[in-house]
């Protein structure tokens, strides 16, 4: 759980840092790549969701 969190973690700097670039610049690649982070995103979270609620069950 604990790389998922981190995993989550760096992910989300990635979309952060991509999503400033193209609101500060209009940078559209940097609005590409910040999407592509969101969705990965998604799928961490709700992969986390999952494991939390294994967890909570032991």
């Amino acid at each position: 759980m604990k790389e998922l969190i981190e995993n989550m973690q760096s992910t989300y700097e990635s979309f952060e840092n991509d999503a400033k670039t193209q609101l500060e610049s209009g940078n559209k690649s940097a609005g590409t790549r910040a999407r592509k982070s969101s969705l990965a995103l998604e799928k961490l979270l709700k992969e986390f969701r999952k494991v939390s609620i294994a967890e909570s069950k032991k």
